[in-house]
């Protein structure tokens, strides 16, 4: 029997990962035959003696002793339920990830991982622009903690890189490297491998290297797998594509089991874990992420083309019409499966076109967020992004005139024809 059961075992690991993401983790005969996994509205969980319940608090608290298990069993919802431990089997399959962790919001991921990581202090490296919640958390709450923080912009060539990286060594040790691509909302396209060599070099210098992670949300595991590009941990807000319908909040962050632990330990504390019922939800719809994304990212495509050749757009920041012989263009095709389906645009010559052009929307909704099964719009410089700095806001080109638009699951043709209908308003 063993050695048919290793033989499953390595077939179940060759298996697609679309497979993978339906069956994996799950055992219906352990559940009554449920097809799918119940969800566990538990706060707590029984151990079996009371030395048990020892030993997995001991390995909680990193302070395993000789004997005890090799990993802690269930004990407390904060720490984690058979939902949240489904949900991050699965979550590391499409990175080709080793573990995962999953949190209550994309915020909360971001700010636990810093915070496992970088100190007082500590220095972090990152590109520029990042989304408005990240830029604030590094730019007013971190420097609180005595963090110091060192920017470069997000499309830095090589000189340009190094330059930030002697800058951020100059104000102590850099402990992270942090990064998003494609950016939201210019889809400024980030060069990972030059991110791990820029870390390397930091690494040689100072006699350690430091973590990079990046931000994949907006084109998802399924249009882009950054961990293959050297980058250490990848970061999601699951309320996205990955979620897809606009009912829940959720991030995650995907890499190494020896860093993940590292950030286990800080994510215990914080509370952060998602609940089991928004494990389910997730679990559910990662089932369909690669088609949803595929789908999104074909119906983008129409409407950007027809944005493209209109008169009141004055500038489209989507990475499907990028030179392929441009730097930025070649970037894109050799780090991306997919173009995505969230850009932005300008519309007329400030705010007040921008404006009409959104309030005489009939079908795209205006809203925040991203990644649902319905489109969504809003303009980042009032909303999502409005905690940024108005000089760094001027200075990153965020335009009055521009608005971000994220492509669902309707008929291209329907979201065409709202679009410009709404246009002859400008």
């Amino acid at each position: 029997m063993a050695s048919d059961y290793g033989h499953r075992k390595n077939a179940s690991t060759r298996r697609a990962a679309q497979t993978r993401l339906i069956h994996e983790g799950y055992d219906p005969a352990a559940h009554s035959g449920s097809v799918k996994a119940p969800i566990y509205h538990s706060s707590t969980f029984l151990f079996e003696s009371a030395e048990q319940g020892a030993a997995f608090f001991r390995i909680n608290n990193k302070q395993a002793l000789p004997g005890d298990p090799e990993a802690a069993g269930l004990m407390y919802s904060r720490f984690s339920t058979p939902n949240v431990d489904l949900l991050e089997k699965r979550l590391a399959i499409l990175d080709g990830g080793e573990a995962a962790l999953t949190f209550g919001s994309g915020m909360a991921a971001i700010a636990t991982t810093l915070m496992a990581f970088a100190g007082a202090g500590d220095v972090i490296l990152h590109t520029a622009p990042l989304y408005g919640g990240t830029d604030a958390f590094l730019n007013r709450l971190l420097p609180r903690q005595k963090v110091q923080i060192e920017a470069v912009a997000a499309e830095a060539d090589e000189p340009a890189f190094l330059d930030a990286a002697r800058s951020a060594m100059a104000k102590g040790p850099v402990r992270i490297l942090y990064t998003e691509t494609p950016t939201n909302p210019n889809n400024e396209i980030v060069d990972l491998a030059l991110c791990r060599k820029i870390a390397n070099h930091i690494g040689e210098v100072q006699g350690f290297t430091p973590i990079v992670i990046c931000d994949n949300t907006l084109l998802g595991p399924v249009g882009q797998q950054p961990l293959a590009f050297g980058v250490d941990l990848v970061i999601y807000s699951l309320t996205k594509y990955a979620g897809g319908h606009s009912d829940l909040l959720a991030g995650a962050v995907v890499g190494p089991k020896s860093l993940t632990d590292q950030i286990y330990s800080v994510r215990s504390l914080l509370g952060g874990v998602i609940d089991p019922h928004t494990a389910w939800l997730l679990t559910r719809s990662l089932e369909t992420v690669t088609l949803r994304m595929k789908a999104a990212c074909d119906g983008a495509e129409r409407v950007a083309d027809f944005l493209n050749y209109h008169p009141k757009v004055s500038r489209l920041n989507y990475p499907g019409l990028l030179d392929a012989d441009s730097r930025r263009g070649g970037l894109h095709r050799e780090q991306s499966s997919l173009n995505g389906s969230t850009f932005s645009f300008d519309v007329g010559d400030g705010r007040d076109a921008a404006f009409r052009f959104l309030d005489g929307l009939k079908l795209i909704k205006l809203a925040v967020s991203l990644g649902g099964t319905e489109s969504l719009i809003l303009h980042p410089v009032s909303t999502s992004h409005s905690n940024v700095d108005p000089a760094r806001r001027k200075a990153l080109g965020y335009s009055e005139a521009m608005v971000r638009l994220s492509v669902g699951l309707e008929d291209p043709q329907d979201l065409i024809d709202d679009l410009e209908q709404a246009l002859a308003n400008v």
